[in-house]
């Protein structure tokens, strides 16, 4: 069947006068997709999410695309992301974050039109919301959700100031979803299998002060939200 699909494709290729794709590159692609789908699916399952999503892999530049997972109900994911990717956890915290993204395109009025305007015009108040909810996503799935903590260490760079910014530090992000995770699921904590992972190791390296901040938090009983850095 494989090999069908591999001479369909290269005849198309030659007839459109492009570059045709090797046995080995279809291959791949197909593998890469078909993990993305079934991680997805297996997700929205496990979260009882009764929306209908698209998992799509695309090795474009994502840099010259929109955002799907807003308007078109799609998630696409390119391979200049899954260069990040090295574990399944990681897939699915990648996955996961764009389903909470996803799900805002069918909430509310005028089909999610309007939920998806209001995530534009706060996104940074939704983004630490959205990465709360991909660890949620992630725990019922049963994926271990430090993967969200490595995945986004690897991906985001650190910007200087978040204050003309539509997105959050990364080093706030980070530290609230280790809050989260500690909070709601500290047997990952407890039983931590990222350990010696070298990524979650400079997690922690970077992440001295916030999660110093944390500490006190705990020792005080205080519930109030801290201003992690």
């Amino acid at each position: 069947m494989l090999k069908k699909i591999f001479i369909l494709l290269a005849m198309l290729s030659m007839y459109c006068g492009v570059y045709a794709a090797s046995e080995e590159e279809i291959t791949q692609e197909i593998t890469i997709q078909n993990q993305i789908s079934n991680i997805g699916v297996k997700i929205l399952n496990s979260n009882k999410i009764d929306k209908r999503i698209v998992f799509t892999y695309s090795k474009d530049d994502k840099k010259y695309k929109g955002v799907p997972e807003l308007t078109k109900r799609q998630i696409i994911v390119y391979d200049d992301t899954l260069k990040y990717v090295e574990y399944e956890d990681e897939v699915a915290a990648l996955l996961s974050r764009k389903i909470s993204d996803a799900l805002k395109s069918f909430d509310g009025a005028w089909g999610g039109m309007v939920s998806a305007a209001q995530v534009k015009m706060a996104p940074k108040k939704y983004e630490m919301v959205a990465d709360k909810r991909a660890v949620d996503f992630m725990v019922k799935a049963g994926y271990n959700p430090l993967g969200l903590i490595t995945f986004i260490n690897k991906s985001c760079p650190q910007r200087r100031f978040d204050r003309f910014s539509n997105h959050n530090l990364t080093s706030k992000r980070l530290a609230n979803i280790y809050e989260y995770i500690f909070t709601k699921y500290p047997y990952f904590l407890e039983n931590n299998t990222y350990l010696e992972n070298p990524v979650y190791q400079n997690f922690l390296l970077n992440s001295v002060n916030n999660r110093k901040l944390l500490e006190s938090k705990i020792r005080s009983k205080s519930s109030e939200k801290v201003n992690y850095e």
